[in-house]
């Protein structure tokens, strides 16, 4: 039965029945005439959840990190700088990449537990005087650390730069269940994936890419084939692909999009907060500090905590899921054995989150936590029940 359960790791996240049978569909012709009815509107209606009219949404067949990849093979050079700062482990793994790449990475090293450092972004841009920096990458939702970056402020000191460098933002964890404006925050390149807000199976990379981004392409040297945008784009235009699409996939992804508008995008926002925030006064009540440095960065996705001194955060997770088979978020690099961490996105409901919750504090209980069982759940409760306005004064 422990199928059942919902699971609060930042992704993949739980599949709705409603898109696992959207997935299941029998082989189709992607040549035929009806994919491009079912294609067409997929790529037009993700522009509305990326906030954008001039970008053009490419999908891969990848994960995010193929995302990552295409968005760095198609519009640089080996020996290019980009600069990134370091603040979690996905941030260190795009940076890893573009290593990898043979790209000259200026890396800004900034405690685990703050956001992108705007004012150290302008500092370094305003130095480069030769321009020779031609991408900012940024992780907007930190999925190691519970960060949210304030990408409006990096886009705001590039500007106050006057640097034309391009920006380039991680949005795996943070598209389709916070908002994002690709268009109003001068985001060139935006990199998701089907597994997170979007409810899906693993499978496919969803970028968001601007006009400059797409300009840029036409003196990139980093090789790149199954990645190529162009080949993309160019079968795209007549609602084809150029090579084996992940069919079932791009079916879930047009129901996925259907009910993000059924409840309506600003409802999905307003959702995850309010089961962010329910997550985050039961840590106050268990007194566990979050690994975000201040309330302007917590995220709206997932909440890193870390676990008293002298505790391992891994056995925790690991005790949750042998006995009561519930997974959640392992601390991960310099997190490891620190903090543990709960998803809150995706298909979740505050009385899915609630059972979670309860989840983690019998483990705690169980392993001796210096914590009251029914403390941290109490605090959700409550504030769930005002948040829903059902908090009802009894008469005098």
């Amino acid at each position: 039965m422990s199928d059942q359960n919902p699971v609060f790791i930042p992704g993949p996240t739980n599949i709705p029945d409603r898109l696992r049978l959207a997935m299941q569909v029998q082989t189709r012709d992607h040549r035929a005439p009806d994919f491009v009815e079912t294609f067409a509107p997929v790529l037009e209606d993700t522009k509305t959840v990326m906030n954008t009219r001039d970008g053009t949404v490419i999908t891969f067949p990848a994960s995010g990190t193929g995302g990552w990849e295409a968005a760095v093979s198609n519009t640089l050079s080996p020996g290019d700088t980009v600069l990134v700062a370091r603040y979690g482990m996905f941030s260190h793994r795009w940076i890893d990449l573009c290593q990898r790449h043979g790209l000259d990475v200026q890396i800004i090293e900034t405690p685990w537990g703050a956001g992108a450092p705007a004012d150290r972004f302008e500092a370094a841009l305003s130095a480069d005087t030769d321009h020779k920096i031609k991408a900012v990458l940024v992780t907007h939702n930190e999925t190691a650390t519970g960060v949210r970056s304030d990408i409006a402020a990096v886009r705001a000191a590039m500007d106050a730069a006057s640097h034309p460098a391009m920006l380039f933002v991680d949005a795996v964890s943070s598209l389709a269940s916070m908002e994002f404006r690709m268009d109003d925050w001068g985001v060139d390149i935006v990199v998701s994936g089907s597994q997170k807000g979007f409810m899906l199976a693993t499978g496919m990379a969803i970028l968001g890419v601007s006009p400059k981004a797409l300009a840029a392409m036409e003196g990139a040297k980093l090789p790149r084939t199954f990645f190529d945008f162009r080949d993309m784009t160019g079968a795209n235009a007549s609602g084809g692909f150029p090579y084996t699409p992940p069919l079932q996939l791009i079916y879930g992804m047009r129901e996925s999009l259907k009910m993000l508008f059924e409840e309506g995008l600003v409802n999905v926002y307003a959702r995850h907060f309010r089961l962010a925030e329910g997550v985050r006064r039961a840590a106050s009540a268990w007194s566990l500090p979050l690994v975000a440095q201040s309330p302007d960065l917590y995220s709206d996705t997932v909440s890193a905590m870390y676990v008293p001194e002298g505790f391992d955060s891994n056995a925790l997770t690991d005790h949750a899921f042998n006995a009561y088979g519930v997974s959640f978020g392992i601390g991960l690099g310099e997190m490891n054995g620190r903090a543990f961490r709960i998803g809150h996105l995706g298909s979740l409901t505050d009385v899915m989150v609630l059972s979670g919750l309860a989840t983690i504090e019998m483990a705690m209980v169980d392993l001796d936590y210096p914590i009251e069982l029914g403390s941290g759940v109490a605090a959700a409760q409550e504030y769930f029940r005002r948040a829903h306005g059902n908090s009802v004064k009894s008469a005098a």
